[in-house]
């Protein structure tokens, strides 16, 4: 998918709470959507190989923008671990293009989202998705389709409200978070979601329960990015150590083949030439 062009270059600040505050280089920009254009807000790491991380908003029928306090907060929280971060809003919101369409055009506008930042960040080491209540059935739809996608953060899914049976299997670990006061979606409910997906094997979902929080996280965003935080470091000090692992079995295997090549090369020059040591056995019979 091609690039829109950049409009303007606006600064904006962290939050005042966040624990690595400073000015950053957050861009308006416009890129090209399956149902016209999508506006969007891209933080950009000058490093090659940053990670990449693509955040959904809430419902667009119901206010839901990239905006939204508690998109605005993921979308610092994954900036300030080194992530290249795009949010953007869903057709028809905003100055993004194209009217509602209850699901399918969402899910397009986000695989198209995420084909932009992938374009943009092609070394990227690791790739992440993230959504907030509606915007979480489709972050976890897009994660069914895109096995390049290594980890998700789903706040406030509304499991009561939207079918999540299609993960399974899911295909990546993930954190769920919501809100023991959330009138919209219920805890148990969500506790039910996650259960299920939670016997998938090989796969890790964690939960948590924030205390207080409604579903909009109403003066709980502080602890909401203190959770998500705390689970982006670890997951990503547990991919550094995988990663290295996994150099280190290729570099094993790789030691192996130059054994192997080297036992090769002096079986082949130790065995006999072909013909040696059968030249005097046809002298006998001259007579």
């Amino acid at each position: 998918m091609a690039a829109g062009p950049f409009i303007n270059v606006p600064q904006r600040r962290f939050s005042p709470n966040h624990e690595r505050d400073r000015e950053l280089l957050m861009p308006e920009l416009i890129i090209n959507g399956p149902g016209g254009r999508l506006e969007a807000r891209y933080h950009h790491e000058s490093n090659a190989d940053s990670p990449i991380a693509l955040i959904l908003h809430p419902h667009p029928q119901f206010g839901g923008t990239m905006n939204n306090q508690v998109v605005y907060s993921l979308y610092h929280t994954f900036a300030a671990r080194g992530f290249s971060v795009l949010r953007f809003n869903f057709r028809g919101v905003g100055r993004s293009q194209g009217v509602w369409d209850g699901g399918p055009g969402e899910l397009a506008d986000a695989a198209s989202a995420l084909d932009w930042l992938q374009l943009v960040k092609p070394d990227a080491k690791t790739c992440w998705i993230a959504g907030v209540s509606f915007g979480t059935w489709i972050a976890m739809q897009l994660l069914m389709r895109r096995p390049e996608v290594d980890g998700f953060i789903c706040v406030a899914p509304p499991s009561n409200l939207y079918d999540f049976s299609f993960l399974a299997p899911c295909p990546s670990s993930g954190l769920i978070v919501n809100g023991d006061m959330d009138r919209v979606v219920p805890t148990a409910s969500v506790v039910e979601m996650a259960a299920k997906v939670k016997v998938q094997k090989g796969i890790k979902i964690s939960h948590e329960v924030i205390a207080g929080a409604n579903h909009f996280f109403e003066n709980k965003t502080e602890e909401l990015g203190n959770i998500v935080g705390t689970y982006l470091d670890e997951r990503m000090v547990q991919f550094e150590l995988d990663r290295e692992r996994n150099k280190e079995r290729e570099r094993e295997r790789e030691r192996e083949r130059q054994r192997q090549r080297e036992l090769e090369r002096l079986e082949a020059q130790s065995a006999p030439s072909a013909g040696s040591g059968s030249g005097g056995d046809d002298d006998g019979d001259d007579e």
